[in-house]
């Protein structure tokens, strides 16, 4: 049994849920969990790809309160609110992204986040963001991808960061799923509980009605980033 496992209570503290509410989605087989010596364990890196999966899948009221909750759990350790405005530098946009299959839009994307001084190895990310893509497509119906890597990558970062490139066109990114994408962000995380707080928050502006087509809109990098203050400061706290 890993140290780091969570048991029923300790699960509970951090999805603020009540032990029972945990006890049976576990027992339904809704989480990721197994039975040691007849009690849950639920390994930490299984729940985290969990909640990433649910974050995806949510809409914006639910995608408040799993922010809210994993929040709640980042103010216990003196953590500091995520901005997506303040952890997307203007370095990091490209507008237009040259770029027309997926493949070359993870190496485009990796380079842009590489000029911040940031990302020290673009090669381990691009392979990771690649592995990560072939395990899932982080490409959304709204034309959006969320690209990362599928745990995160801190001893090659200099700190958390994002990057955003937008194509001129939808290319098929999720080939298999018939998705036209154009907006492409990069995730760069250095801790999991960090990963899913910037998924979250990310995820909640992706669900503002006007959000994306306003996005697509922007002539250049000082315009996107200046969205992205704009309509943060107007999310629902």
């Amino acid at each position: 049994m890993a140290d780091d496992d969570f048991d029923l209570e300790s699960l509970a503290a951090y999805l603020h849920l009540a032990t029972p509410q945990v006890a049976k989605l576990a027992d339904r087989g809704q989480l990721p969990g197994r039975r040691v010596a007849g009690a849950w364990r639920f390994s930490q890196a299984e729940i985290h790809h969990w909640l990433e999966e649910r974050i995806g899948l949510s809409d914006s009221v639910e995608l408040l309160r799993v922010e809210g909750a994993l929040d709640r759990h980042a103010a216990i350790a003196a953590e500091a609110p995520v901005s997506i405005a303040e952890m997307l530098p203007t370095d990091a946009i490209e507008i237009p992204l040259a770029a027309r299959t997926r493949n070359s839009v993870i190496t485009s994307m990796v380079e842009v986040a590489a000029r911040t001084g940031l990302l020290w190895d673009t090669t381990k990310m691009a392979d990771a963001v690649r592995s990560r893509e072939e395990l899932y497509p982080t490409a959304l119906e709204n034309g959006a991808a969320l690209l990362h890597p599928r745990r995160p990558l801190a001893n090659i970062l200099g700190q958390a960061f994002i990057a955003l490139g937008i194509t001129s066109r939808g290319i098929p990114f999720a080939s298999s799923r018939g998705l036209l994408t154009d907006v492409f962000f990069l995730i760069c995380s250095v801790d999991d509980r960090g990963h899913l707080r910037t998924l979250a928050r990310l995820s909640r502006l992706l669900a503002e009605p006007t959000f994306l087509d306003t996005l697509r809109a922007a002539p250049d990098a000082a315009a996107a980033h200046a969205i992205f203050v704009e309509q943060e400061g107007k999310l629902p706290q």
